[in-house]
């Protein structure tokens, strides 16, 4: 996780003084330390929900920024579908389309990125004031909201990765991918079919980290 400006329109700062504040500067702070496995831990005392709310901010600004590197690369010519390999196509539906709907890659990053801002925004759902509670279906949201976001992780392995490379920002993908994977992993936020597109890579990041935690 980072500061930097999120790449395009879509972007939630959560600003000095403002709710979950304090708990995005420990996120940074433990991140930093290079323990991913200490930064996705719950802080002693804090509340779930405000811990996932403010990850949850994060990691849809980790995902814009990155995303917003291949926008040239991800056109309706390079990705007439959204997929993650042969195996994998995703078709798009929310409130206002019901029926799925077939679109280009970057038509589905971007209704997924405004569906996900629209959460965000939503005060009855991340509520910004200080001491208003959470929805009782809080975590059924983030739960959908990580599905989809793990969507365009997908497709950026799958189909831009060679670009990635080019533009020299692998490293940052990989680490940005391994602490969002082992989030999921902290608070079951996924189930394992939908992860399946990149089940060989989240394996191999899971076996080194228990190699490393045997040292």
């Amino acid at each position: 996780m980072n500061d930097s400006e999120p790449v395009g329109q879509h972007s939630k700062k959560i600003t000095k003084n403002s709710r979950g504040y304090g708990l995005k500067q420990i996120a940074q702070m433990t991140l930093g330390s290079g323990n991913i496995d200490l930064a996705v831990e719950l802080p002693k005392g804090e509340d779930l929900n405000e811990w996932l709310a403010v990850n949850t901010i994060e990691f849809y600004n980790d995902i814009n920024l990155l995303y917003g590197m291949l926008e040239e690369f991800c056109t309706k010519k390079s990705c007439p579908v959204m997929s993650a390999g042969p195996k994998y196509e995703y078709l798009w539906a929310d409130e206002n389309k019901k029926a799925p709907l077939k679109v280009s890659a970057s038509e589905y990053i971007e209704y997924l990125m405004t569906w996900v801002e629209n959460q965000l925004n939503n005060e009855s759902i991340f509520p910004s004031a200080i001491g208003v509670p959470f929805p009782k279906h809080f975590v059924s949201i983030v739960k959908v909201i990580f599905k989809r976001l793990f969507r365009v992780y997908a497709h950026i392995y799958y189909t831009h990765f060679p670009q990635i490379v080019m533009l020299g920002c692998q490293y940052h993908l990989n680490t940005c991918f391994k602490h969002f994977i082992f989030f999921i992993e902290k608070f079951n936020l996924v189930n394992a079919k939908e992860l399946a597109p990149l089940s060989e890579l989240i394996n191999k990041f899971k076996e080194r980290r228990n190699e490393e935690n045997k040292k």
